[in-house]
């Protein structure tokens, strides 16, 4: 084990620079690509090993905001040898997973739903008896591993997933993302007895014998043994050669409306458009791409009809009727909802941060900082595996505050590792100006292995502030980010690197929306609706909707009423709806609605069971039944695929190998703890002497630019302090419309 050494803060980055290629040690030479034949090779204990290679197939129907989804993974063994082989990859946290299926050697396999113990110990067994196997497991709702057991040499098997899931409004656009690629999670140090900071733990993997990172998380809590993080796979150009067919994705996507798209794009990939204004197809422009970033489209409809709530539903003669409830915000210029507000900035400077990513956060925060108005408070606090902030307390945004905060933000540098849940304490510590509404504002790529601390913190600690939390970066953790918004009580986007990065970034920071729709509620006026999902419905920001699903028994005519409150004051909207009594026909396709239901129902309680501490057993049970009543994948619930044949004959002596991944686009290799660059391990002793004599040479031949340098941080700590603090009090505008009778609302008078 290693222990981690916290040097003195020293801000010489050549000699760090110049220290660290010292230390690197020799690398194995790397074969030559033209040699490798779309193979790659790693070295493990001191052998050249083939790697499994991996092709993906997403085919993608959306019509109107629902979208069906089919992924083909397709594996292939090049080694003389066979292997079994775990493929990590991400999908959409809301995607309702209801059928799986494994092909081989003219063979279909269709996957059962079990109980996630019981479908690990089928594949275990299968496993063992040299059959072919596919097990897909859930670590979180966005990261998923696909394990295939006894994959012949020289053999392709293809497995096929199947999901469904809404399509959110979000911004005045339809936004679809399809996840593909696992960012690197930062686990963190830990405290161990005596309070020596050591790196992470690691433990031995029962089936392979290698060591492997055991997660914060994975301790024993009050009885419970929680999911540790799966390994990270080697990193193509990293510590697995880059001969590899970088192209392993293909898109086929239709998108069918029966209003007339005015306009579909995508900020994350190239794409190639055919089709008329009611039926488009979709690829990637190039054919094929690599997985390094996560695909977002677009599209808009035009003439649009504005609708502040509709409903759709769905009739089963056995399990009842479901219904989707879509909820629209009044429309108010947001403008006129903005009071006195504390805005307190969160900047992530870890080292996954470096490069790009840091960049596209400096230019969001110029322009929130110069978009904040006079009578604005303003904190900024960074972190990495330390912290610092810009002044000592709030201080209001006058002309001279802000310069100096844009000096503060045009200092900042990436590195180390990533210490979110001090951030936010640190961030909620602070006294808050009176009458001021806090808004924290979160800048992170989320790359963390303790979702779940994160999530409890946010949620014991928000009160009546806001989060607004920022996504920066090509894959990142979309899970946490929309977990943390929703605790937050405000809402998560998503800021890409490289591109027009810099014009989105100045976008979104330009207008930080305060939400114009809160506290709302469904009056059902005695419509016997159950189950109702999300449990806690979010509040409304301009250009955005929110749906509500239940179960109901009796169809027909109701009238119900949406409720809310429009700053401070009460708005109802009454709504006539007629909700489908009986079967539909049954020549038409499953209808999607009942497994959304059942998704955001498991979704719900996924969270309830995260944050209270994942030890009540009545969630879990209710989790377990819901994946099996449904075929849903979930947290307890698995996909398992057995062969009836026996394919390998000796299947003891069989080798297990990750499926390598790409580096994330414009993502440090500091992020990857594979190479021990994460901020969770440190480097030897004897690296650390080379490291120390290079920095006091360096410092010796350098003394006088030190010394300068210290009185410069010396001379703007000083004027952080003297920054002014003058308060003041503006009372919250008022100035609203009695009554919104254009778009359905109605305001109290």
């Amino acid at each position: 084990m290693k222990v981690l050494v916290r040097l003195p803060a020293v801000c010489l980055s050549a000699a760090i620079t110049a220290a660290a290629t010292l230390m690197v040690p020799a690398q194995a030479k790397t074969p030559d690509v033209e040699d490798l034949s779309g193979t790659v090779l790693a070295r493990v204990d001191g052998r050249d090993i083939r790697l499994p290679l991996l092709k993906a197939d997403y085919e993608v129907a959306i019509e109107g905001d629902v979208a069906h989804v089919s992924v083909t993974q397709t594996f292939f063994n090049p080694a003389p040898d066979p292997l079994h082989a775990t493929y990590l990859f991400p999908l959409n946290q809301k995607a309702a997973v209801h059928a799986m299926r494994m092909d081989l050697a003219g063979e279909t396999i269709v996957a059962r739903i079990r109980e996630k113990s019981e479908a690990k110990a089928v594949f275990e067994k299968a496993k063992s008896e040299g059959k072919a196997a596919s097990l897909l497991t859930q670590h979180r709702p966005n990261m998923f591993t696909q394990d295939i057991a006894n994959l012949l040499p020289g053999q392709k098997v293809k497995i096929t997933l199947d999901y469904v899931q809404n399509v959110p409004k979000i911004d005045g656009a339809y936004e679809l993302v399809v996840p593909m690629v696992v960012g690197p999670r930062y686990d963190g140090p830990q405290k161990q007895d005596g309070g020596v900071v050591v790196a992470q733990a690691r433990g031995e993997d029962p089936e392979t014998g290698a060591t492997a990172r055991i997660a914060p998380d994975a301790d024993a809590v009050s009885g419970w043994l929680v999911d540790r993080l799966p390994d990270y796979p080697k990193v193509i150009g990293q510590d697995a050669p880059a001969g590899i067919d970088e192209n392993r994705v293909s898109l086929a996507l239709s998108l069918q409306s029966p209003i007339p798209v005015s306009a579909v794009w995508s900020d994350t990939h190239s794409l190639a458009i055919d089709g008329n204004e009611r039926k488009k197809s979709i690829r990637f422009r190039e054919g094929r791409e690599v997985d390094n970033r996560d695909f977002v489209l677009r599209y808009e409809l035009a003439s649009e009809k504005h609708v502040a709530a509709g409903v759709t539903s769905f009739f089963d003669v056995e399990k009842g009727g479901y219904l989707s409830l879509m909820i629209e915000p009044p429309k108010l210029p947001a403008e006129d909802m903005i009071g006195q507000r504390e805005m307190v900035f969160v900047l992530d400077t870890s080292g996954s941060m470096s490069g790009l990513p840091m960049a596209a956060s400096k230019t969001f925060m110029k322009a929130a900082i110069k978009a904040l108005r006079p009578d604005d408070y303003v904190r900024i606090l960074r972190f990495s595996d330390n912290s610092s902030q810009f002044a000592s307390r709030p201080v209001l945004a006058t002309e001279k505050n802000k310069r100096a905060a844009l000096d503060f933000v045009a200092g900042l540098s990436a590195g180390g590792g990533t210490e979110m849940n001090d951030a936010i304490n640190a961030a909620f510590d602070m006294p808050q100006p009176d009458n001021t509404t806090r808004i924290v504002v979160f800048l992170t790529d989320g790359y963390i292995g303790f979702e779940r601390t994160v999530i409890q913190t946010v949620n014991q600690r928000i009160g009546n502030a806001r989060i607004y939390a920022f996504g920066v970066g090509d894959a990142v953790n979309r899970f946490l980010l929309d977990a943390i918004a929703k605790e937050g009580r405000g809402y998560a986007r998503y800021v890409p690197v490289g591109g027009d990065a810099h014009e989105v970034a100045e976008s979104l920071a330009a207008k930080l929306k305060s939400p114009l729709l809160t506290d709302i509620s469904i009056d059902w006026n005695g419509l016997a609706v159950t189950d109702p999902a999300p449990a806690r419905i979010p509040d409304l920001f301009e250009g955005g909707a929110v749906r509500v699903l239940g179960r109901y028994r009796t169809g027909g005519k109701h009238r119900i009423h949406v409720v809310g409150k429009v700053n401070g004051r009460t708005a109802r909207m009454p709504l006539e709806i007629d909700l489908a009594a009986e079967k539909q026909d049954l020549a038409e396709a499953p209808n999607a609605l009942p497994l959304i239901w059942a998704r955001e129902q498991i979704f719900d309680k996924n969270r309830a069971f995260t944050i209270g501490g994942s030890e009540d057993e009545t969630l879990r049970r209710e989790i377990t039944q819901l994946g099996l009543a449904y075929s849903l994948q979930s947290r307890f619930t698995s996909f398992v695929a057995v062969s009836e044949s026996r394919v390998n004959a000796d299947p003891a002596s069989t080798r297990h190998r990750n499926i390598p991944l790409p580096q994330v686009s414009n993502v440090s290799g500091n992020a990857y703890p594979s190479l021990n660059l994460s901020g969770s391990s440190a480097p030897e002793p004897e690296g650390i002497f080379g490291l120390l004599m290079v920095l006091m040479a360096l410092a010796a031949r350098f003394r006088r630019a030190i010394a300068g340098y210290v009185r410069l941080v010396r001379t703007r700590i000083a004027g952080f302090f003297a920054v002014s603090t003058a308060s003041r009090t503006v009372e919250t505008d008022r100035s609203l419309p009695k009554a919104l009778r254009k778009d359905g609302w109605w305001l109290e008078t």
